[in-house]
């Protein structure tokens, strides 16, 4: 987390922002009404537990709701970011009255979300999604608001598995062109793999210093993953990624666009780069339930048991790869909404087990080799459990 500045604590360089750590505010009152004093008594409060005023979101902020165009507009801050100061203005409120973060997140999901399925995302909402994670990249944000931005993460599910630490250099604003997506020579894009060719995609790792913009995806995740409704849109993003990737993958385990290495290690090239990807992968979701351990220590989570209902009631169910190699290369819009096949069963949140279940039996489907399959199991182990006690 950045310096908010010199303004004082809690104190963005930008109207209306609040930082996590906890507020104070000073009161003072004067006691002198009838009563005979060489001077007036002031006495000073140094902290009030009181919660701040609501904030009715204006009837026009509603609007962007049910229009999805003049949502983009809105929230669009422009290949310069010139217009991220009235995006966070749109955004950051302490305390919306009645339903007013939940429309609130319904206006993110609309400027940032594809036109329909197969649809893939254009400049303008990439650069939305950027400007909203930037937009609350620090802020606690009001009870509401969490399920519509886990939504919009959900919606750029490739984009925020992105490392930030690692292409941090290669952005170059807070979209990224369609035509940035095509392999190059050794059938590598940065941008990840398996993309859908003609979309454009949110660089959440671009950062801009003269904007104050820093889109910290992981910090949101964070912060997301406080809410059991956001949490679960989120497990099942990242489970239903997880089976997208593995149905794209040779019978091997491998990227089929990746060249051989060497005739002595012939898988080696295809498969480094997937096990890579699949770590990260199998990270964010041990992540998932670092947070929400974290929380239920801490009484973020007051009640774990009632999280954890709330989470499967929101959860849709199951993903499992299909039984056969795909080539197809969906948008991005249509990862995290794939259709289940079927319910979950046992513990949802014993992630790794998750994971086992749906690894297992791709590979046993696919009939990959039982020493790559070891390899691979080894792998989500390893991953999910740094991930659980280690990660920062």
């Amino acid at each position: 987390m950045r310096d908010g500045g010199s303004e004082g604590v809690g104190a963005r360089s930008w109207t209306g922002g609040f930082r996590r750590p906890g507020r104070r505010r000073l009161l003072v009152s004067g006691i002198a009404a009838g009563v005979v004093l060489a001077a007036a008594l002031v006495i000073p409060l140094t902290r009030s537990d009181a919660q701040p005023p609501c904030r009715p979101l204006p009837a026009s902020t509603r609007a962007l709701a049910d229009d999805p165009a003049a949502a983009t507009r809105a929230l669009d801050p422009g290949d310069d970011l010139a217009r991220l100061g009235s995006v966070r203005k749109l955004l950051v409120h302490e305390r919306l009255c009645g339903d007013g973060a939940r429309v609130l997140g319904r206006v993110v999901e609309a400027a940032t979300r594809s036109s329909g399925p197969g649809k893939p995302h254009t400049m303008a909402q990439a650069r939305a999604a950027y400007a909203v994670a930037a937009s609350l990249d620090g802020i606690d944000l009001p009870a509401g608001l969490a399920p519509g931005v886990a939504r919009m993460v959900a919606e750029y599910i490739a984009d925020a598995a992105r490392d930030d630490s690692v292409y941090h250099d290669d952005a170059s604003g807070p979209a990224v062109p369609p035509e940035q997506s095509l392999p190059d020579q050794e059938g590598h894009v940065w941008l990840g793999r398996f993309l859908a060719p003609r979309e454009a995609h949110a660089a959440f790792e671009y950062t801009e210093a003269a904007a104050d913009a820093h889109a910290d995806v992981k910090d949101l995740v964070a912060e997301l993953a406080k809410d059991p409704e956001a949490f679960a849109v989120l497990y099942d993003a990242e489970r239903a990624y997880f089976a997208h990737y593995l149905e794209r993958l040779t019978a091997r385990g491998g990227d089929p666009a990746a060249r051989r290495a060497s005739r002595e290690e012939p898988d080696a090239a295809a498969t480094n780069r997937t096990d890579i990807d699949l770590r990260r992968l199998v990270e964010r979701v041990g992540d998932l339930m670092k947070y929400r351990a974290r929380y239920a220590l801490d009484g973020t989570i007051p009640d774990l048991a009632a999280f954890d209902r709330s989470v499967r009631e929101h959860t849709r169910g199951t993903f499992r790869p299909a039984p056969r190699q795909l080539d197809t290369r969906p948008p991005m819009g249509d990862i995290a909404d794939r259709p289940v096949t079927g319910p979950v069963r046992g513990d949802l949140t014993d992630g790794r087990r998750q994971l086992f279940t749906v690894l297992d039996r791709w590979a046993e489907e696919r009939g990959v080799p039982a020493r790559r399959a070891r390899a691979m199991r080894q792998l989500v182990d390893d991953a999910y459990v740094r991930a659980l006690w280690m990660r920062a």
